[in-house]
């Protein structure tokens, strides 16, 4: 109870902050309608609403995005996130947010000895050979120091910034409450699932602490790249890595940011580096199912002898088979334009036809895919067609599985670098084969029939259980055990509002009787008087009065959005 107690102090003081943030960017009136101001006021807090500045005067996208940045760590990639949602957010808060960075100093070596004494369980002098005490980049979940082995392998070295669990998970937790009453308070909201992006979010960003975990990633991307031996990724060593810490080959080369260094004279072949870096990440999408979800310029080098170096798996997608399929018949309907089976695989995807048109979606997506027929496969922009699907989708306020937004912010990514290096490239033309390999190699025999054995089984399983399901509904109707249940949403909201009215109600007509019953008691002549006047009806004027104000605090109130429901 007590840790309950000191948990739910840090995040009070963490939700002021918040507050302070946003009201400081324009968005008090956020604030007031999820509740947040009064929840802090009674705990305490004191509110400063007169604290906005001229940012609130700039577009809704670059106020997000300065709060964001000022907000820290969680919400940097919180936004970093939502980069890669087209599907949700318009041209202009997708420019903003692939903006977000965290300007974050670094953490000074003598304060990151401890937690690297009992992560490498020994001193630094005694792991390694050498240590640069100057990071080679800071992050705000951790930073990057070179280093040398004892048997002379250059390394770096990650480390987690300490302390900074904490923080992302009163983070969390708070993003979880505000997300709860904005789908509540703000129906406009609603189509854009907000308790679901933040579950997602979660999962993400708490697999993105584990450092161990991106280097499990890094191993299975590799294995799965084996066959393609002009791609590096680099080695693990296991021996100094765990959760907080992890140690890997030090790549060096030509950062994907700096493209002008890539000169024939210094034995770049630009094309050739653009098909082999599309050829690597469309195998890990349609082949394995397990990519590289941000492949931008920061995490790619280009090493002598054109080949190409990937770092950081923090952040990996992950497609399974049946996804994988569709992927690979939205793609082919894309690249052959085929409308029909574009249609067919979005509508799968979104699978929310109650709050679509699904004849006009339909419509304008054949219209879409349709205006390239007969444009030629090397002037198709794969990135763009995919870009503009998602708007139509948008307009529709219809949103894509998280996996599914990965993907394509991953496909944009890429189209991007290999214009970048060849500006003849086009995705559609290097997909293609691979495309239609994959497509021919589904319809071998040995894959059907071991499909059509794991879809017996299921059915074979599902109608071994099917008389046992019957039995047990059968006997909990007999004893009056089978409920049905009907979900009205917001029906038990409605039923406190109208309470609540028909309370003020009440005290309006008790108000009113107090005053006409004290008006004729005012006119009466003897009884007891207090300060010259009939006593009883200068108490009756006084608890209409008190009523009165009451009243109107409680109307004030509900207008500000104080009886929205609680962060607990």
């Amino acid at each position: 109870m007590l840790i309950e107690t000191l948990s739910a102090a840090r995040d009070m003081r963490r939700l002021n902050e918040i507050a302070g943030v946003l009201i400081r960017h324009g968005f008090a009136e956020s604030v007031r309608r999820l509740g947040l101001a009064d929840k802090l006021e009674r705990a305490g807090h004191a509110i400063r609403w007169d604290s906005a500045a001229d940012l609130a005067r700039l577009a809704p996208p670059v106020q997000v995005r300065l709060a964001m940045e000022e907000l820290g760590p969680t919400f940097v990639k919180l936004g970093q996130i939502l980069a890669g949602r087209a599907d949700l957010f318009g041209p202009e808060w997708i420019a903003e947010f692939e903006k977000l960075h965290s300007h974050v100093p670094a953490v000074p070596l003598e304060q990151l000895r401890p937690q690297l004494r009992e992560d490498l369980g020994g001193e630094l002098e005694d792991v390694f050979a050498r240590f640069d005490t100057a990071p080679l980049a800071a992050a705000s979940i951790a930073q990057v120091h070179r280093a040398q082995l004892h048997g002379g392998c250059e390394v770096i070295v990650k480390i987690r910034r300490p302390g900074i669990t904490e923080v992302i998970e009163a983070d969390l937790r708070l993003l979880g409450h505000v997300a709860a009453l904005a789908e509540t308070e703000m129906p406009t909201l609603k189509p854009y699932q907000p308790q679901q992006l933040v579950r997602e979010f979660a999962r993400s960003l708490r697999r993105e602490l584990d450092l161990a975990a991106e280097c499990r990633h890094a191993e299975r991307i590799a294995a799965n790249l084996a066959g393609l031996p002009d791609i590096v990724i680099p080695r693990v060593h296991w021996a100094h890595t765990g959760e907080r810490v992890n140690v890997q080959d030090y790549v060096g080369g030509v950062p994907g940011s700096q493209l002008a260094q890539l000169t024939p004279e210094a034995g770049f072949d630009r094309p050739l580096l653009a098909r082999r870096g599309a050829q690597a990440v469309l195998k890990m999408i349609v082949e394995d199912g397990f990519f590289h979800a941000d492949p931008h310029p920061g995490n790619v080098f280009y090493l002598p002898g054109n080949r190409i170096a990937f770092i950081d798996f923090g952040m990996v997608g992950r497609l399974s088979t049946r996804r994988r399929e569709e992927v690979l018949d939205l793609m082919l309907g894309l690249v052959e334009r085929q409308p029909q089976a574009v249609v067919d695989v979005l509508l799968d995807w979104t699978g929310d036809e109650q709050s679509v048109n699904p004849a006009q979606l339909e419509a304008e997506i054949e219209a879409f895919v349709d205006q390239y027929h007969g444009t030629p496969l090397a002037q198709l922009n794969l990135s763009q067609m995919l870009s503009d699907v998602t708007g139509i989708l948008r307009e529709h306020r219809l949103g894509l599985p998280p996996d599914l937004a990965l993907l394509i912010k991953a496909f944009i990514s890429l189209e991007g670098m290999g214009r970048g290096l060849d500006p003849a490239f086009h995705m559609a033309a290097e997909a293609e084969p691979l495309l239609r390999r994959v497509a021919r190699a589904r319809l071998q025999p040995r894959v059907l029939a071991a499909r059509t054995w794991h879809t017996l089984r299921r059915t074979l399983a599902v109608a071994e259980q099917l008389p046992h399901d019957v039995s047990r509904l059968l006997r909990n109707a007999r004893r009056g055990r089978v409920h049905v249940g009907i979900e009205l949403a917001h029906l038990k909201r409605v039923g406190n509002q109208i309470d609540r009215a028909a309370n003020r109600l009440t005290l309006a007509l008790v108000i009113a009787a107090l005053i006409i019953g004290s008006s004729i008691v005012m006119t009466v002549k003897g009884g007891p008087t207090l300060l010259g006047l009939p006593i009883f009806g200068f108490l009756g004027f006084m608890g209409a009065m008190l009523g009165g104000l009451w009243l109107v605090r409680a109307i004030w109130r509900s207008n500000r959005g104080s009886d929205a429901d609680d962060l607990d």
